[in-house]
């Protein structure tokens, strides 16, 4: 039983700190969006959940879900 409750606080855990890690990160691209893409592109600017959305549409689209190892 406490090794249940101690999986279940490190799962909790780290869903917490993804979820901040996730919030900071989509911070960073809108900084950095708004900094470059009106600029180079002249591009709109993004807002936080804008860039948040664009940040987690990226992560689905270029994130390689391949888990094969190569054997020689």
């Amino acid at each position: 039983m406490e090794k249940a409750s101690e999986a279940i606080g490190i799962f909790v855990i780290a869903l917490v700190t993804a979820v901040i890690l996730s919030l900071i990160f989509g911070w960073f691209v809108m900084l950095l969006w708004n900094w470059l893409m009106p600029l180079i592109f002249g591009l709109t600017t993004l807002t936080y959940w804008q860039s948040v959305g664009l940040s987690l549409l990226c992560s689905f689209l270029f994130k390689s879900s391949s888990t094969s190892t190569s054997k020689k």
